[in-house]
């Protein structure tokens, strides 16, 4: 009897588990319902910069009003399952975990649209003359890393790993583990623990650096150990016909200008 009750105590410890990590936020009394002349993009901080600009461009352009809401998912989520036209990730990884959240979109809905370089982040003036990813490995350094922890949705995780573990060399992981001073969840989180601790490097994606220029440098990573990961949307099939529009705006020569300047790419 009693190895009966712990099985079924497991069983019922796993499902929840289960249930939680799909769908963290999925609140199924919400009714999907966005269509109401406003065009409204729910996402990550990070590409929200270029986005805001392209959609003051597609307003002066066509009169269509564009709301772009970001940041930590737990602030729009309730809000984006009944009014979101379009959901926006910056990673393949982390719109697969939207997917969870927001079923009126799947996975076929996913559109790749923009990629971006990792790089690394640095203190005005890079006072540790920080030139590769090499130096973070073979010197002394204070790294910050933003991370999902098993709990939050980021663009970010795994990323240090990755560049760290590219040529196949598991003493590049040690070393750069050892060096890790913060593991962030999210990239503004990570941002403000890299000026508070006065830290060496903080691995990122180009777009952060380039849209707090006054704050930070950047430095490139050298093309062996170079990630990539894009910008990425889908569009509900109950939005505003705006949405596509937006959409395909994104593609033109001048709607991309935008994510160029912010650092991506096509």
């Amino acid at each position: 009897m009693k190895i009966r009750k712990l099985i079924i105590t497991t069983a019922a410890i796993m499902a929840s588990c289960s249930t939680y990590a799909s769908g963290q936020f999925l609140d199924t009394s919400i009714v999907h319902h966005p269509k109401d002349g406003v065009v409204r993009l729910y996402g990550p901080g990070g590409p929200h910069t270029a986005l805001i600009k392209a959609a003051a461009g597609f307003e002066k352009k066509t009169g269509q009003h564009v709301e772009v809401i970001y940041g930590p998912e737990k602030k729009w989520s309730k809000e984006a399952q009944q009014r979101a036209d379009i959901i926006f990730s910056a990673s393949e990884q982390s719109m697969t975990a939207y997917l969870e959240n927001y079923p009126f979109v799947t996975s076929k809905d996913v559109m790749p649209m923009f990629i971006h370089p990792a790089v690394i982040a640095v203190a005005k003036g890079n006072p540790k003359n920080i030139k590769s990813f090499a130096d973070l490995i073979n010197h002394p350094m204070k790294i910050v890393v933003t991370e999902g922890k098993g709990t939050y949705n980021t663009s970010g995780t795994g990323l240090w790993e990755d560049i760290a573990g590219r040529l196949g060399k598991l003493d590049d992981i040690k070393k750069v583990r050892a060096n890790i001073v913060a593991f962030e969840q999210g990239s503004g989180a990570a941002f403000k623990s890299f000026q508070n601790l006065k830290a060496d490097a903080w691995i990122t994606w180009s777009d952060w650096p380039i849209a707090n220029a006054d704050k930070v440098d950047m430095v490139t990573i050298e093309p062996e150990r170079m990630i990539y990961r894009d910008f990425n949307l889908a569009i509900s099939p109950k939005a505003d016909a705006g949405a596509a529009q937006f959409s395909a705006y994104l593609e033109t020569a001048e709607g991309a200008q935008f994510f160029k300047e912010e650092g991506w790419l096509r």
